[in-house]
């Protein structure tokens, strides 16, 4: 195994340890013992359990830039982008279940030297939603709004849902994900604003 391949191995076996047990709870012998190598070769790889947490960090933040740049890239309408963001972070609770919960719960245990750069990659993404609800707004696609403040409601309503979503359940990722979008962009209204029954 390449030194790349076992450090992949350990960063998913640790956010599926941080997960299941606790970031605080989980030491770097129980992560040894997981990837089955002694804790001085664990070592050769992380310097602590730190550096792996900020690993985790970076490699879920990088995995939402990159598609969300591939997607800016190929030109996709604002209400398209805001969907497959939506579809993302719900996607992600299955296939890094962990990595989501360390990325949402376990941001201000990151060394210190990590926090500059994490941040300024999470206002990234952030901004880069912001203003794919701008383009949507200048468009005429979406009513007048503060991008940044529906930016964050969107968050609201997909990066907390690892707390519930079960993989048993009778709705897959990307299914959540389209009604979220369905209430995020039409709202449940039963009429158009100011228009009432009858």
């Amino acid at each position: 195994m390449s030194l790349d391949d076992r450090r992949a191995e350990i960063i998913t076996s640790a956010a599926e340890l941080f997960d299941r047990m606790g970031y605080s709870n989980t030491t770097m012998d129980d992560i040894g013992r997981t990837v089955g190598i002694a804790k001085p070769t664990l070592y050769h790889y992380f310097s602590g359990k730190d550096q792996i947490l900020a690993s985790i960090h970076e490699e879920f933040i990088d995995l939402l830039l990159e598609k969300n740049e591939r997607r800016q890239q190929a030109g996709l309408a604002p209400e398209q982008r805001l969907l497959e963001v939506m579809v993302d972070i719900m996607e992600l609770m299955e296939t890094h279940r962990g990595h989501v919960r360390v990325f949402f719960e376990h941001h201000r245990e990151l060394p210190e030297a990590d926090q500059p750069a994490m941040r300024d990659k999470r206002d990234r993404y952030e901004a880069a939603v912001a203003h794919a609800i701008k383009q949507g707004t200048a468009d005429g696609t979406f009513r007048d709004t503060d991008p940044r403040l529906a930016a964050l409601a969107l968050f609201g309503m997909c990066n907390w849902a690892y707390q519930w979503y079960q993989a048993s359940g009778p709705l897959r990722p990307r299914e959540i994900a389209y009604q979220f979008w369905d209430i995020f962009v039409r709202g449940i209204a039963a009429h158009p604003r100011g228009q009432t029954a009858g």
